[in-house]
């Protein structure tokens, strides 16, 4: 068996241990809205649930990379100005939208537009929903962890939207039909077997 000891590997090489390693992950379609009123969106795929009573929610978000190398991403900037957010889940149907927004835009570009997505308002927070995303969740901040060179970000979840082709009735989300994109290492997937365990096919 290998073995990596992270000090002595770059970050990006660590990075992709790790991404290759904690999957599948889900991903955070995070919508925020600039204190100018400028709308942004973005993916993070570093996301779970962090409480349930109160219901909150996490991402890690990291450093700009690539032109934006060396700043802090928009996401952040936004949540840290206004203390709200929505997370909306996307379907597998989306993926190409999902990748269109997390591509580097200049901080003046609304990636509602950019994607081709419809932006709606959140019935307890500024930030726009996606009318296209099958779920959507209305957050408000709750604090901002610093871990190193990432943030991580808990919200509580204080509003909860569903569109009804994937509600599944007592609070249950029906995931045939969310189709739930999940992303592996640099690619992304779309889970299809659904089964319970122990997996009476397998024996």
């Amino acid at each position: 068996m290998m073995k990596f000891d992270p000090l002595e590997l770059q970050t990006d090489q660590v990075y992709k241990l790790l991404s290759g390693s904690v999957v599948p992950r889900p991903i955070a379609w995070v919508s925020s809205i600039s204190k100018e009123g400028i709308l942004n969106l973005a993916p993070y795929s570093f996301f779970t649930v962090a409480s349930r009573k109160p219901p909150m929610l996490c991402i890690s978000i990291g450093p700009g990379v690539g032109e934006r190398s060396g700043t802090v991403k928009d996401t952040l900037e936004n949540i840290r100005a206004t203390g709200e957010f929505v997370i909306n889940i996307s379907s597998a149907s989306l993926g190409n939208e999902v990748q269109k927004t997390s591509e580097n835009y200049s901080s003046e570009v609304d990636e509602f537009e950019a994607a081709g997505l419809t932006p709606i308002p959140g019935e307890l927070v500024k930030p726009m929903r996606i009318k296209e995303a099958p779920i959507q969740m209305e957050c408000k901040l709750n604090q901002i962890i610093k871990l190193g060179t990432d943030h991580l970000v808990i919200g509580e979840m204080v509003m909860f939207h569903i569109q009804e082709q994937v509600y599944k009735a007592e609070y249950k989300v029906d995931l045939e039909q969310l189709r739930p994109l999940a992303r592996l290492a640099n690619k992304f997937s779309e889970i299809e077997h659904i089964y319970s365990l122990p997996d009476q096919e397998k024996k």
